[in-house]
């Protein structure tokens, strides 16, 4: 297993998975109640992106999505954007989540800050009502915006469920996010009120953030209140003296309130999520209930194959769309299982640990995380219990083969690996694995249901078989409702149609094999063209961080006016200084010239401390390339929107010789 081919068959469902999936269950009732034949899940993924308002209709009926006023048609409008799903249909997202109430456990909670917390979804529904009913007290209603400084614990999910059952809108930030990264994002949508952390711990550094928010608090002059939640310090008193003139969380929650969701349109904003803002203000997308609600209750429903008696894990932070899509397994009954903290503390078999002793059947993790277990050498099933892990998703970038490998070796072999991609932009997955499909190392199984994905050429002509634009040909009811302050729709427009009239175009390499898989190979605009022969970064950074010597890299393609072929830099995160700058020049060149082409052997070797990557952990290889080619750093990268933006100093040092 340790030598995994590109391709290599990994799992394959069991023989009666259409029966004990509730994929399968739900695609058999299809077939009955519409008289439809749909044996295999190609022809279960046609059905679903030909007839998308049947489709969409099946969805409703399968998960009993209630609303309050009926919509009078499915899909309206198919053209995009301004697809028009379920009009004059009200519904309410918060409603769907909380539709349990008994005493099982609603969320389960981990952190490296305080004692572990248990809630019920009995409990999780009264603290929502008294929540809902302390934003009433401080003046919030429909449409105002409530705007979270908090990390992944209860009360966030609680004070979201709020918000939204009130019709208010929500937007949260991670609480390491520095000053500016908050502002840029939350200033743009004029909140009136704001809930904070006084600090927290990552491993075992303690992190004040009293002088953070005060900044953040000066900068928005449409705040109404300020509610903090004592987390460092678990004093009300000490927790309020340090944010002056806020409410404490028991404060806001003092009250007992009887449950109530306001009926709101389909498309009515749920929350504000927004672009990773490297070159500029970050994109603020506004997401609806009823859009959110349908995609979310069929990826984690269908896809997932989750439900009551589930335990559903994402590792994530409030400042990741992950987060919000974790939530979402309220919708479907699920128990959540939050983890808040630093994942590799106090070694990377932490999280393994919380899977273990928590008994979390399905567990998501960045693909990164599952690459340095790989290279740290771990095995978890070997030392834990790890029998009722049904699924392991991975996301934020592309998987390689290697990391299929070690899934399959070390953590389990009767696993469905869901390698997924999809983004922020429409809040989920539109490629992704599904139970009735085998899982093959470096691919993802396939298209998700209802999600018309194509690779496109250059002419905008659908190709298999061969690398294209990723596209979407038909409207996902998750499609953001629009940019906050974009009342034409122009920086919408501009943002996802500009290239291909009436197709959202993502921005990422894909091929669509002829199985139905795909392999996704990079973003479109940091290829790495050399005399022709194009290849995506997610292809390089396997080959090369399959060495040893490698703990991280980043490759850029820079423009030559005297040489065709450009110039091909690479810059290295080393595992271990004491290998010599030739060694590893020698090394990494064989490794490329062999695993992916002699044309791609790069012209420079740069060590670098650590890769620059967003908040959210994505490599920054488009404004390092922007930087290196002559653009003045404050126009290329925005250092709120960065881990840590002291990374980029080197790559100022070179563009500046």
């Amino acid at each position: 297993m340790s030598e995994v081919e590109f391709g290599q068959l990994l799992w394959e469902p069991p023989a009666d998975v259409r029966a004990t999936s509730r994929m399968g269950r739900f695609l058999d009732r299809v077939e009955r109640d519409r008289g439809l034949d749909l044996p295999t899940y190609h022809d279960a993924w046609t059905w679903s992106v030909s007839d998308l308002a049947g489709f969409w209709s099946e969805i409703v009926d399968e998960f009993a999505i209630a609303f309050d006023e009926p919509p009078s048609q499915v899909l309206a409008d198919e053209r995009m954007p301004g697809a028009t799903w379920f009009t004059g249909g009200t519904l309410n997202y918060a409603a769907h989540a909380l539709r349990r109430r008994d005493d099982e456990p609603a969320i389960v909670a981990r952190s490296q800050t305080r004692d572990d917390v248990e809630v019920s979804f009995a409990e999780l529904a009264d603290q929502v009502a008294r929540c809902a009913a302390g934003l009433r007290r401080l003046g919030v209603g429909r449409g105002d915006r409530v705007v979270a400084y908090l990390p992944n614990v209860p009360e966030t999910i609680v004070a979201l469920l709020a918000c939204a059952s009130i019709g208010a809108i929500w937007s949260s930030c991670a609480p390491e996010f520095g000053t500016r990264a908050v502002v840029d994002r939350v200033q743009q949508i004029e909140p009136s009120v704001l809930l904070v952390v006084d600090g927290y711990r990552y491993g075992t550094k303690r992190h004040v953030r009293t002088d953070e928010v005060a900044a953040i608090r000066a900068a928005l002059p449409t705040l109404q209140a300020t509610v903090v939640l004592p987390y460092l310090d678990a004093d009300p008193d000490a927790a309020r003296a340090s944010v002056p003139d806020a409410l404490t969380w028991e404060e806001l929650l003092a009250d007992p309130a009887e449950l109530a969701f306001e009926p709101v349109p389909f498309d009515h904003p749920l929350y504000v999520l927004y672009s990773s803002g490297t070159t500029g203000l970050p994109k603020p997308i506004v997401h609806g209930h009823g859009g959110i609600l349908l995609e979310h209750v069929k990826m984690l429903g269908l896809h997932h194959d989750l439900g009551e008696g589930d335990r559903f894990c994402w590792f994530t932070t409030t400042g990741w769309m992950m987060w919000n899509y974790l939530v979402s397994g309220l919708t479907v009954g699920s128990t959540l299982v939050l983890v808040d903290g630093d994942p590799a503390h106090p070694d990377l078999l932490e999280l393994w640990r919380v899977t273990a002793e928590l008994r979390v059947t399905v567990f998501g993790v960045g693909a990164p995380f599952l690459l340095n277990c790989r290279k740290a050498g771990l095995s978890p099933r070997r030392e834990l219990d790890l029998s009722h892990l049904r699924s392991i998703g991975s996301t934020g970038s592309p998987l390689p083969p290697e990391g299929f490998g070690w899934v399959y070796e070390h953590v389990g072999d009767d696993l469905l690996l869901s390698s997924a991609s999809g983004g922020t932009d429409v809040c989920t997955a539109f490629v992704a694995a599904a139970p009735l499909l085998p899982v093959h190392a470096g691919e993802i199984s396939a298209r998700c249901l209802g999600a018309k994905v194509e690779a496109f050429d250059p002419d905008g002509r659908s190709v298999i078989g061969e690398r294209g634009e990723l596209v979407i040909t038909a409207p996902l009811p998750s499609m953001p409702v629009g940019f906050w302050g974009d009342p034409d729709g122009s920086r919408y427009r501009a943002a996802y149609f500009e290239d291909f009239p009436g197709v959202w175009r993502h921005g990422d390499w894909i091929e669509i094999t002829d199985r139905g898989s795909c392999v996704i190979t990079g973003r479109s605009d940091a290829t790495l063209n050399r005399g022709g022969v194009r290849m995506g970064t997610a292809e390089f950074y396997s080959a090369v961080e399959g060495l040893d010597a490698v703990a991280d890299s980043l490759v850029v393609h820079l423009h030559d006016p005297d040489d065709e072929a450009g110039r091909l830099v690479l810059f290295v995160q080393v595992a271990d200084d004491e290998v010599p700058h030739d060694d590893l020049r020698r090394e990494l060149a064989a490794t490329v010239r062999a695993e992916l082409s002699p044309r791609h052997v790069p012209d420079e070797l740069h060590v670098i401390p650590a890769v620059p990557r967003t908040i959210s952990g994505k490599k920054m290889e488009v404004p390092v390339k922007r930087l290196l080619e002559g653009e003045p750093l404050e126009r290329v990268a925005n250092p709120g929107a960065m881990a840590d933006p002291d990374s980029l100093d080197p790559f100022v040092d070179l563009a500046s010789r």
